[in-house]
């Protein structure tokens, strides 16, 4: 059965499709709204800046989580991501999680074509099959590995299609593709496991939901893109 689903992802997300940073022209921005337990905590915004053949986007997001009161978690962080036509050529975050500084510098190293990466988590080589883990880009859903966004480190994912769905989001009804993405290894701990629902929206070419359950009931939602 998970063979007759990874064939059928496959036909529907050919690699050579998904991956194209053109599919994101027509962006300008798209945002998001953070909540936790159905409380809107943050946000986490992309913004698109192109120039010929090359493509920029940058990230902010930050939220905060309250118990009584009193500040339990918060994470403030910028990213920027740089593309030349199809090709990630760099990749830089500053994060600030709970007053602790995390980084990450990635470059394309053009004479053995991987990238380069120094972070809070890892330092060394990756595959250039690897995708940055945002959720402004679909590829995520065909990747067989992700890089964190804010430390640098490399997990192995399984990406599962569950079906077709309807979704209302912000009154506004929606076709979407239901997946899981889940880390391969789950002997890794719960706290630093993949473990995500994802809503895809095929014909707008965007993720419009994602969930999952840590510290609470967590939710990105798409607000507005434009």
């Amino acid at each position: 059965m998970k063979k007759i689903i990874v064939i059928l992802f496959l036909l529907i997300y050919p690699t050579n499709s998904i991956s194209h940073i053109g599919h994101y022209i027509k962006y300008k921005k798209i945002e998001m709204e953070i909540f936790r337990n159905g409380e809107l905590i943050g946000y986490n915004h992309y913004f698109f800046n192109k120039n010929g053949e090359e493509t920029i986007v940058t990230n902010q997001i930050k939220f905060v989580v309250k118990l009584l009161g009193a500040t339990i978690f918060q994470i403030e962080g910028y990213s920027e991501e740089k593309y030349l036509k199809n090709q990630l050529v760099s990749y830089s975050s500053k994060t600030l999680q709970n007053n602790k500084k995390k980084f990450v510098n990635l470059k394309f190293n053009q004479k053995n074509k991987k990238f380069d990466i120094k972070g809070s988590s890892y330092n060394g080589e990756a595959s250039t099959d690897n995708v940055i883990g945002n959720w402004w880009n679909h590829k995520i859903l065909q990747a067989s590995s992700q890089i964190s966004p804010i430390s640098g480190s490399i997990k192995e994912q399984v990406v599962t299609f569950l079906g077709k769905e309807k979704i209302n989001l912000y009154g506004k009804i929606y076709d979407v593709d239901h997946f899981t993405l889940k880390s391969k290894d789950m002997s890794i701990p719960k706290d630093k496991r993949l473990d995500f629902n994802i809503w895809y929206d095929r014909e707008n070419l965007i993720i419009l939901k994602v969930s999952y359950s840590r510290m609470g009931n967590w939710e990105y939602k798409l607000k507005n893109f434009d």
